[in-house]
């Protein structure tokens, strides 16, 4: 997994329908949860929205 520039390894065992490519919400390295591309973009923007001074 990769995000902001930082690579981790994450534990699908929570998720075994998660395949390449798919966008998985991650907590402690662990995936919780599979979503669609939409949900992860918008996350993404919520994120940077929280970075931006």
């Amino acid at each position: 997994m990769s995000f902001g520039g930082i690579q981790r390894e994450v534990c699908l065992a929570l998720t075994p329908e998660a395949a390449v490519g798919d966008y998985v919400l991650v907590h402690v390295g662990f995936a919780i949860g599979v979503i669609d591309e939409a949900e992860a973009q918008r996350i993404f923007r919520m994120l940077d929205e929280m970075e931006s001074p």
